[in-house]
């Protein structure tokens, strides 16, 4: 009879090889921010308790710091090891605060009903604002959305899966704020992309 695996230490499941785990994933978040829409393979090189997916923490363990408050949202707040796992592998303070975060970590989307509610940073400082870590199920199988803007050759389509409810709305105005607004990573059990303020989302016209 098979055994249970044992759960996910705080301590255990980080970056083995830190240095160069956290430059290739920056890199490849980078190359991800620059080219909007496009989607970049991401090994598994993290063992997160779960739900949070192995990108998504190579992902935060690497953005994230002591000066970098992050927000995990109700089931991962809920989670048992999650917050102990991103304090010790990150150095970052937990806020429960939206508004506080530098980052904020979401594992179920379709309930994050206002992405406004984050720091959208200020004219003055655009730059303090949240990124979003949205954890999706796929990054290839969603419905058809079309971005354009910086970064982007014309338009690209994005098909990911879910996103946070009444998606098409809420990003339109996070776009008209800009350069205020929240950035966002879409982490995939394999892959990421993002999604910066900059692009603007092409809706069907009825």
């Amino acid at each position: 009879m098979p055994t249970a695996a044992a759960p996910v230490s705080a301590y255990d499941g980080g970056l083995s090889d830190p240095v160069r785990g956290s430059q290739l994933v920056f890199r490849l978040v980078m190359d991800a921010m620059a080219r909007p829409g496009t989607v970049h393979r991401v090994p598994a090189l993290t063992r997160p308790p779960k739900p949070l997916y192995p990108v998504t923490g190579a992902v935060i363990s690497t953005l994230a710091d002591a000066d970098t408050p992050v927000w995990l949202d109700p089931p991962l707040a809920k989670a048992e090891g999650v917050g102990d796992w991103v304090v010790f592998h990150t150095g970052a303070p937990v806020t429960q605060h939206q508004s506080e975060a530098a980052f904020a970590v979401v594992a179920a989307p379709k309930t994050l009903s206002a992405l406004n509610g984050f720091a959208l940073g200020s004219q003055e400082y655009p730059d303090r604002s949240t990124t979003i870590i949205l954890q999706v199920q796929t990054l290839a199988d969603g419905p058809v959305l079309e971005f354009e803007g910086p970064g982007i050759d014309g338009r690209i389509s994005l098909c990911a899966d879910p996103l946070p409810q009444h998606f098409a709305a809420q990003w339109r105005s996070n776009r008209q704020a800009f350069p205020r607004g929240v950035d966002l990573i879409l982490a995939a059990p394999d892959g990421v992309a993002a999604l910066p303020r900059s692009v603007r989302l092409i809706v069907p016209e009825a």
